[in-house]
């Protein structure tokens, strides 16, 4: 699994990093919270690289991207996207967001809706309520060391640089603490299809998901017995449940393709 291309464009005043896999319709994908374009999507590229021109995107402070000294927002890694896009040609596109990464492809739907052709939510809110009771108070004690080993171990073989995975996590821990619930409007705006996917056992509650789904025009939903993105990924035990996955990936291939 190699990538076809792969380098850095110039992008709001940093350098971001992408990697492009296989050939087809364009197909973004967008990595969540601590993480980067392999870690969240290596099972994804795997068995899509032959379907769908695959562009990984690492987020800012995030992999191999260049670092902000300025507070994340999901609006900001959405500028950031399709500026990149922009820079690599590519004028419309469909979108795979996890975690985060939702956030930031509902906001590229909402922002950008003549780029956006198809969206994948995967694992995403847009209320504080809708998080697992408890998630919001276990944020405001974080601290580095509660970061998933595997999240620390990932960044710091990309960039090895400890003052930078500090940054990263404390501009990922600030931007879930301040969260503040979006308007409904952002998502009524949304004139892309969408599919929003999700684990029964998550860390949004499923019925947020549903209300989701409710507010946008002809969306579809799929709520998986699963964990957080153990349906497209391994879980951080190292677990990969190919059978989930490949179920997951069959029905979004089914969404693209239709």
């Amino acid at each position: 699994m190699e990538p076809k291309e792969k380098g850095y464009q110039n992008v709001n005043g940093i350098r971001m990093y992408y990697e492009i896999y296989g050939s087809g319709k364009p197909l973004v994908l967008i990595h969540g919270g601590g993480s980067s374009i392999l870690f969240d999507f290596k099972e994804v590229i795997a068995r899509f690289e032959s379907q769908f021109q695959l562009i990984g995107i690492d987020l800012q402070n995030h992999g191999m991207t260049d670092h902000r000294d300025v507070p994340e927002t999901f609006e900001q890694d959405a500028h950031d996207v399709v500026a990149l896009l922009r820079k690599i040609h590519i004028e419309k596109a469909s979108f795979w967001g996890f975690s985060n990464g939702g956030n930031t492809v509902i906001q590229v739907g909402h922002l950008y809706p003549e780029i956006a052709e198809k969206i994948i939510v995967a694992s995403a809110f847009y209320k504080r309520s809708g998080m697992i009771d408890g998630f919001f108070e276990s944020m405001e004690e974080a601290t580095l060391e509660s970061m998933p080993e595997p999240l620390k171990i990932n960044f710091l073989n990309l960039n090895p640089d400890f003052s930078k995975l500090e940054n990263l996590f404390d501009k990922d821990s600030k931007r879930m603490q301040t969260f503040e619930d979006w308007d409904d409007t952002i998502l009524t705006s949304v004139k892309a299809n969408v599919l929003f996917i999700s684990g029964d056992k998550d860390v949004m509650k499923p019925e947020h998901v549903v209300e989701m789904w409710r507010l946008v025009q002809e969306s579809q939903l799929m709520i998986l017995p699963a964990t957080h993105g153990s349906y497209m990924m391994s879980d951080f035990e190292g677990n990969t449940d190919h059978n989930l996955i490949n179920f997951t990936v069959s029905e979004v291939a089914k969404f693209l393709n239709d």
